[in-house]
């Protein structure tokens, strides 16, 4: 199967702009030129869906010329002209205009595409508070399915109409106006329902104190919670500022996420270009289903009308001819992508992230003691890496919380035969920081006396030589909690859950409760950096810098002086890649979009925002060909290792997704990832 891989619209994505022209007030010929003009350049530039705001072919200010014979036909006038320059045009323009139908008037958005006039939407709910007259000039728009004739071009004429695009697989257009936002049941929400994927409203409503914040909100809220894009774009200069001033907001949300906006106040053509996701919209409401449970538990309103909405179809002829052919080639990807899905970009919501993951860790656990008994202590290894320094810290915060002493954490440090000085210099010295009851065990004698009863060499470092020195440390944790009334807390991580890198039945796979079950790698790490600008422990502060420093190793086999002690990431990959393919594999991606969005996010170190406090030395781009290969390891490592999920420990969830066979991820043991490293293969090496 070939693929035009680098192509945003082969990859499911779809390229919007909400836009916002000067308008020339009554000069509909001079407004649908300007409109012209632009949407040539959008088109150029590889843009499927131009938005205008509400009136914009008029202006909105115009008062009583509405009703004006001579606007009205200019108007007429205009649109023909732009469904004629449409012809040798693929995007699609929606522009505001007032339209006349048999003894009414409506505000109406219009819907033209390659020299057709393809749909025609009335606003449904006009606003008469506040300086806003509309009905003194418009009729409201009833919930009936008519056609509407422009100039002799005729179209379908009805509210809330879900506009298909059967060329642009996934884009659905549910076009609004205005004050149709802010009502308790607005059109959006039926539109979505139908099937709309990019939701758009376009706006006249002049400037205020408050205003554009609360458009945002209702927004992003909509686009939240009918899983899908929002695009918006609100007049803006030209307008009468006889009683108001226009600030031309434009912004485009998708699923809560912010992908861009414009300045406010601009004196000249403005506006937002993003590109939309369609296959995550597609994706996310399969998965959820209870968006379409919403639709069926409401279909006898969706029968009667009451909540119905209209349909059209945009994109070929009558004879079949395509005629809306989005863009081939690479013309680049214009969205906010996270190189860290599970880590926040912006500061302030990284540390409310942080907060809340720590908190929802301690409360856990606190929960968990007090079930087990209010005496419980808790009994963990701490090995001076990071999984380990996250529980010991999540355990301290947990002592705090229910008053009792950090002695009741009973802290084991266990050097075996490759653990370095640096990181048992730095596991005790984060005990002594957060005053724990410390012990030192040296597993060396008990692994080279199971050795040699197994009759294993002690010089051959294979898997039994590592898990063995892993089975011992378990085996001293577990035996100490049933020594003296502790819990044994598990550090394994989500990441390494993923990955299977972890030792069956003990070490990191298995505990009492496993309060970093639900934490990946890379977010661990900020929230131990949360810990130490929070000074939570201050005499810590020094070791967990250090901590954060050292390369993560598992330090089971020993290195001569001066050489590269183990590496995790040598053996699994990096980190920050793999908790990429968890993400985005956990949303349902195939493995092909996956190594797109990878290429798109990290082959360029300059490009995107990193999270705040990132190293520079973390601070690196792959090719695709990298991206590529450790993707097709993570599959084979993922699928391998599903037996030892499936019999992990219990722990909190602190993250929409999460491994637990309770309920949080279930598969086979047995599955094979073959078909997703056939489908993995279809990615070049190199473009």
């Amino acid at each position: 199967m070939s693929m035009d891989f680098a192509n945003i619209y082969a990859q499911g994505f779809a390229r919007v702009a909400a836009r916002v022209l000067p308008v020339k007030l009554a000069d509909p010929a001079a407004n649908a030129a300007a409109v012209i003009e632009d949407v040539k350049v959008l088109d150029a530039d590889g843009v499927c869906l131009a938005v205008y705001p509400e009136l914009s072919l008029t202006g909105y200010s115009c008062g009583d010329l509405f009703l004006q014979d001579a606007l009205l036909d200019a108007t007429e006038a205009a649109i023909v002209a732009l469904i004629e320059a449409s012809a040798g045009l693929t995007s699609i323009m929606i522009v505001g205009a007032p339209v006349r139908c048999p003894g009414r008037l409506f505000n109406c958005a219009v819907v033209i595409q390659g020299g057709h006039l393809e749909a025609v939407v009335p606003k449904s709910y006009l606003p008469n508070y506040a300086g806003y007259n509309e009905r003194r000039w418009f009729a409201a728009a009833e919930d009936e399915w008519d056609w509407v004739t422009i100039g002799g071009h005729s179209a379908p004429f009805a509210p809330a109409m879900a506009i298909e695009v059967p060329d642009i697989p996934g884009l659905i257009v549910g076009v609004e106006l205005c004050e149709d936002m802010w009502v308790p049941v607005p059109p959006h929400a039926r539109m979505a329902l139908a099937g709309a994927s990019v939701l758009v409203n376009m706006t006249s409503s002049p400037a205020a104190a408050g205003r554009a914040e609360n458009r945002k909100l209702l927004a992003q809220l909509a686009s939240i919670t009918c899983n899908a894009a929002f695009m918006f774009a609100g007049a803006g200069s030209g307008e009468s500022t006889t009683d108001a001033a226009w600030d031309g907001q434009t912004f485009v949300y998708e699923m809560g996420d912010l992908l861009g906006e414009s300045g406010r106040f601009a004196t000249g053509p403005t506006g937002t270009v993003a590109d939309v996701d369609l296959r995550r919209i597609r994706s996310v409401r399969l998965r959820q289903g209870t968006q379409a449970d919403n639709m069926v538990a409401l279909g006898h309103q969706m029968e009667s009308g009451a909540l119905g909405t209209s349909s059209a179809m945009i994109g070929s002829d009558d004879e079949g001819e395509e005629r809306l052919a989005p863009p081939t080639g690479d013309i680049g990807l214009r969205r906010p992508l996270a190189r860290y899905p599970f880590v926040p970009d912006d500061a302030a919501a990284l540390d409310q992230t942080c907060f809340e993951v720590a908190h929802i860790q301690l409360t856990a656990l606190a929960r968990r003691l007090e079930s087990v008994g209010p005496n419980t202590k808790v009994v963990i290894g701490v090995s001076g890496g990071l999984d380990s320094t996250n529980a010991l810290l999540a355990a301290a915060g947990t002592m705090h919380r229910l008053g009792r002493p950090m002695t009741d954490i009973l802290a084991f440090t266990m050097p075996g035969f490759a653990t370095s000085e640096g990181t048992k210099s730095n596991a005790w010295r984060l005990m002594k920081a957060v005053g724990v009851t410390a012990e030192e065990i040296d597993i060396r004698p008990a692994a080279a006396q199971m050795m040699k009863d197994l009759g294993h060499p002690e010089d051959q470092y294979d898997v039994t030589f590592e898990n063995i020195q892993a089975g011992l440390r378990a085996d001293y944790l577990f035996r100490a909690a049933n020594q003296r009334g502790g819990l044994v807390l598990g550090t394994g991580d989500l990441s390494e859950a993923a990955l299977g890198w972890c030792t069956y039945g003990v070490g990191d796979h298995i505990s009492h409760y496993n309060v970093n079950a639900g934490l990946p790698k890379t977010l661990m790490q900020y929230v131990i950096r949360w810990y130490i600008d929070q000074h939570m422990i201050p005499e810590a502060d020094d070791v967990l810098r250090d901590i954060l420093a050292q390369e993560i190793s598992p330090e089971l086999v020993p290195v001569e002086p001066g050489e590269q002690i183990q590496s995790s990431e040598k053996a699994v990959g990096p980190y920050p890649l793999n908790d990429f393919f968890l993400a985005h594999m956990l949303a349902g991606e195939s493995p092909s979009r996956i190594a797109y969005l990878a290429w798109q996010a990290w082959r360029d170190t300059d490009a995107g925002a990193w999270p705040l406090g990132t190293p520079d030395d973390q601070r690196v781009a792959y090719d695709l060909a990298t991206i590529k290969a450790w993707l097709a390891k993570f599959y084979q490592r993922f699928f391998t290792s599903q037996f030892k999920r499936s019999a992990s420990p219990d722990g909190p969830q602190v993250l929409p997704v999460t491994l637990s066979p309770r309920g949080g991820w279930a598969m086979p043991s047995d599955a094979k990832p073959d078909a997703w490293l056939a489908e993995l293969a279809n990615v070049p090496d190199k473009l």
